[in-house]
Order: C-alpha cells, then sequence, then structure tokens
C-alpha cells in the first residue's frame, strides 16, 4: 500500500512540477534555468562506489564530469544509458568522465543484479555500463542542488564547476556539444 501511494504521491507531484516548469523551466531535456546561470561548485560530497571506496566530485578535477541521477527502474534513464556508455567511450581519452549515481533506494541490491544483466545497444554493440557508478540517494541529491525527477544530469567543467544542469531525458547532440565544447 505504501509503494502505491508513493507512485500516487509521484504522480501528482510530476504533474504539478509539468505545470510550473511548464511556466518557469525549458522543456525537458533541454537547459535548465541553471544553464544560463554563473557556474557554480561541485558540491562537496562524498559518494560509495559499488566497492564502497569514497569518491567525490573533486577527485575528478581537471576533467569534464557529467554527474548523471538514475535509477534501475526508470524508463527514460535507461532510453539514455547507451549514450552514457557513448559518452564514456568517445570522450574518456580526452578528460572527461561520467559518474552515474543511482537513486536505487535498494542500493547495491538493486544495482549489482541489474549491472550484471543488462546490456545496451550502442552502435550495433551489445554494451554494459562502462562508467563509475555511485551509490545516491535524497540527501546526496540535496547537495547537488536537489532533484525534481529521473534522469537529472548535471555537468561540470574542468575547474569543478556546475554548468548545466538537464531535468529529464538529455538531448544526446546538445549535450554532446556542450561536453566538446568544455574538453
Amino acid at each position: 500500500m505504501k509503494k502505491g501511494l508513493v507512485i500516487a504521491g509521484g504522480v501528482i507531484a510530476l504533474l504539478a512540477v509539468m505545470v510550473w516548469a511548464d511556466h518557469k523551466f525549458p522543456a525537458a531535456g533541454s537547459p535548465s534555468s541553471s544553464a544560463a546561470a554563473k557556474p557554480t561548485d561541485a558540491p562537496t560530497v562524498t559518494l560509495k562506489d559499488l566497492n564502497d571506496k569514497d569518491v567525490t566530485i573533486q577527485d575528478y578535477k581537471g576533467k569534464v564530469v557529467l554527474v548523471n541521477f538514475w535509477a534501475t527502474w526508470c524508463a527514460p534513464c535507461k532510453v539514455e544509458i547507451p549514450w552514457m556508455i557513448e559518452f564514456q567511450q568517445k570522450y574518456g581519452p580526452r578528460g572527461f568522465t561520467l559518474l552515474g549515481v543511482s537513486m536505487d533506494e535498494e542500493g547495491k541490491k538493486a544495482i549489482e543484479p541489474f549491472l550484471e544483466k543488462e546490456r545496451f545497444d550502442v552502435d550495433g554493440q551489445k554494451l554494459p555500463m562502462s562508467y563509475p557508478i555511485l551509490l545516491g540517494n535524497d540527501a546526496i541529491a540535496d547537495k547537488f542542488g536537489g532533484i525534481l525527477g529521473l534522469p537529472t544530469s548535471m555537468l561540470f567543467n574542468r575547474d569543478g564547476k556546475k554548468v548545466r544542469t538537464i531535468v529529464g531525458l538529455v538531448n544526446h547532440d546538445d549535450i554532446s556539444k556542450a561536453i566538446e565544447g568544455l574538453l
């Protein structure tokens, strides 16, 4: 019953956000209002990877970083995962990294079987997620300024400044150009 209430509450909240966003922000997939704002420092927050190792955004200073909040149950997240794999392959050698922050409440119990089983079509090849996966929760999301829904992606320049936030499915070509512009 609790899950049903959460889902119903989530649908109502999503509808409210959609109505509000229609008046305040660009459409999902386009840069949010923070995209035009002055770049802000990456949050000082420590996340855990799947091996319980501490990871911070500051560990990647000097690289362009795309932090992607996602979940195993999120259909739009699964749509963009092949793009994320592609970005990591294409831009990784040039100083880019993608950090996937899983918002699954069950943590590793949900993520590890998903990573072992799931393969994604990237240019005709079935590939696993090939970038670091970190464990997230609402408190961590709040340190990044909060997220309105999944997926949400945040792009950081080489100086560790957040330059763009995308709520919803990323636009492949737009985010690709944004990454290239920072490399």
